[in-house]
């Protein structure tokens, strides 16, 4: 995706490196100041080095098991693709989170947006994703999905790939996306909630340790029951959540687990299969899992 290339192109995911954005994510734990969510993207920087694709940072919908590595691209556009067919066509877009802006040329062959707009809270990921954004037709705006600096009733589509967990606040963020959608205005979204609290010593040090690298609030906790109800009670219509994660995040697992196992760089690796062993264990154990919702604003 990198200099323009087509959205709907998969490309090769490239090497595993270290870089200094990744340098910085180490240290970054130490302190995520006011905003986690940016400090944690600000630190990892646009070529984090387990993307399952350039430029991609999503878990991806996967038609195999994780373990044909050539799958990754075209899993990570499938999924975006998924949330981005309940969007309203010819209308105008919001995307919010948008990532280092490659889902952005997806969404707008899949919509053919009159408008397309994406709001992310990081302004390095805008900036890094410029050429993107002008591929997409999109106009950045760096903001907050809980305060989003936009006027009321201005979107027949908001879209959101994997990034609600990022937020301060969910109820907020449907407050808000029901605030900024016109009426009979489409939301969906991937997300991924927790089904259950965890439960004894390795249960709750894999779990802290996962919101203490990416920078989550202990609140992001929800059941995707929770979820339903949150959108519901901010005034949306026609929830309808769909669990998947049998087709994302256990083959992004085992896709993650084979890069690292090729990868040639041993610090990197030991600091990251940690990660992903305490990930692995909440996702068997069936402590998170993945969703996909859909809802109007009436």
């Amino acid at each position: 995706m990198t200099g323009g290339s087509p959205a709907d192109r998969p490309g090769t995911p490239a090497p595993g490196r270290v870089s200094r954005h990744n340098v910085r994510h180490g240290l970054a734990m130490l302190r995520y100041g006011p905003n986690p969510a940016a400090t944690v993207y600000e630190s990892i920087g646009p070529d984090f080095f387990l993307a399952l694709d350039d430029g991609w940072l999503n878990l991806g919908l996967w038609g195999g098991d994780g373990s044909d590595a050539a799958e990754a691209p075209l899993a990570v556009r499938r999924l975006v693709r998924r949330v981005a067919e309940a969007l309203p066509r010819g209308a105008d877009v919001l995307d919010v989170g948008n990532g280092l802006g490659a889902q952005d040329p997806l969404i707008a062959e899949v919509a053919a947006p009159a408008s397309l707009t994406a709001l992310n809270i990081t302004r390095s990921q805008l900036v890094a994703g410029g050429n993107r954004l002008r591929e997409a037709g999109a106009v950045p705006v760096n903001g907050d999905a809980c305060r989003m600096p936009l006027r009321a009733a201005s979107f027949d589509g908001l879209i959101s790939v994997e990034a609600a967990f990022h937020f301060p606040s969910r109820r907020r963020f449907f407050e808000e996306g029901h605030r900024v959608l016109r009426p009979d205005g489409v939301l969906t979204m991937s997300d991924i909630p927790t089904l259950r609290l965890p439960r004894g010593p390795r249960e709750t040090a894999a779990a802290l340790s996962q919101l203490r690298a990416w920078g989550l609030r202990r609140t992001v906790a929800a059941t995707p029951a929770q979820i339903e109800e949150q959108a519901r009670d901010a005034g949306f219509q026609d929830v309808r959540l769909q669990l998947d994660g049998e087709r994302v995040i256990g083959p992004a697992l085992r896709f993650v687990r084979g890069r690292l196992a090729a990868g040639p760089l041993a610090a990197r690796s030991l600091a990251a299969r940690a990660m992903l062993t305490q990930m692995e264990l909440l996702w068997e154990r069936r402590v998170i899992d993945y969703a996909f919702l859909t809802a109007r604003k009436p």
